[in-house]
């Protein structure tokens, strides 16, 4: 799914846009259960059309996930055609890594100033939860990884890492609330981190190190790194051997099992006046979306904004009179779409 600047700032006014109107809603149920009878006060019940406004919310922002996720995706491809093989010698970060970090500080800034904090730290996680299993995946798709090229891919992981970290800064998120998100990133990376000492191991001793750095590792993946240390097949049989010894009764999981799952959702952490919605999905780099496939940005723009002006009708009809006192309220989220 591709993602323009304009596609991300429009994306980041139908967030407001929606918050406010689940704020707004809440607040207009509780004033009419003040003015009408009290027997009729408790039929007041306006919670589907917040749980729509919140899945909107939702949808939005990981739409925002899938656009970035698409301009990293060509970055993150690249890691698989260096010929990681024949490298002479560790220097400067890689180009790919270059590219990631050129995409983020032109697109984290501008998502931060329009986002509200809790929903950029969503934003956050789930880009986090997306590119630290991309890079485990692509190290597996590598060919061949020498001694050499393994330590440049470590220090690859770490520049990419440290852009990471430095990301709430950038979009202005406090200390306090970044804290959490650092330990994610750390973890999600780690990984990639780990799988790379693996295939940097002595021969002698990378069944252990294996065990030790991945427990959760399948013999499958343990034989795909004997293949990118450049081991024969014939030689792989006596530690294969010795693997599945020391593996015997275990269950593994497979290959890459942080990987989002294209169609498991996850709900977006609400401020306090706002409850939690419906889990919705979250996915790697895709151009499919839960529930179709969108394939330009005016199918983004466009559904999104079907979304919305669907769930304003849902529930506000028979308070509409009502809202008309709400109209000129200078503060809040959705005033400060049309200030300069």
């Amino acid at each position: 799914m591709k993602t323009s600047d304009r596609d991300e700032r429009m994306i980041c006014y139908i967030v407001n846009t929606a918050e406010y109107c689940h704020q707004t809603s809440g607040e207009l149920a509780e004033n009419v259960s003040k003015i009408i009878e009290s027997q009729f006060a408790e039929k007041i019940d306006i919670s589907d059309v917040q749980d729509e406004f919140s899945a909107v919310i939702t949808k939005a922002l990981l739409t925002l996930v899938y656009g970035l996720e698409t301009k990293i995706d060509a970055e993150m491809i690249a890691i698989t055609h260096v010929p990681w093989a024949n490298l002479e010698s560790v220097g400067d970060q890689s180009e790919y890594v270059n590219g990631i970090i050129s995409i983020l500080t032109s697109s984290i800034p501008v998502l931060g100033n329009l986002l509200s904090p809790t929903y950029f730290q969503f934003f956050l996680d789930k880009l986090a939860a997306s590119l630290g299993p991309q890079f485990y995946l692509n190290i597996y798709k590598c060919k061949q990884i020498s001694e050499t090229g393994a330590q440049q891919m470590l220090l690859d992981i770490q520049a990419v890492k440290t852009i990471l970290l430095e990301i709430p800064a950038l979009g202005k998120l406090q200390a306090t609330v970044a804290a959490g998100y650092s330990k994610f990133v750390n973890r999600e990376m780690s990984k990639a981190e780990a799988l790379l000492k693996v295939i940097l191991s002595p021969i002698e001793s990378v069944g252990d190190t294996y065990r030790a750095l991945i427990p959760e590792g399948t013999p499958l993946e343990f034989q795909r790194i004997l293949d990118l240390k450049g081991l024969k097949k014939v030689d792989q049989q006596s530690l294969m051997e010795d693997f599945n010894k020391h593996n015997t009764g275990i269950k593994h999981r497979s290959m890459a099992p942080t990987v989002m799952a294209p169609t498991v959702m996850t709900p977006v952490p609400a401020p306090p006046a706002i409850p939690t919605p419906a889990p919705i999905s979250t996915s790697s780099s895709t151009t499919t979306m839960p529930g179709g496939a969108i394939v330009s940005r005016e199918d983004v723009l466009a559904r999104a904004a079907a979304l919305g002006q669907e769930v304003a009708t849902i529930g506000f009809k028979r308070f509409l009179a009502l809202t008309e006192a709400g109209k000129d309220r200078k503060d809040g989220p959705f005033r400060k779409l049309f200030d300069p």
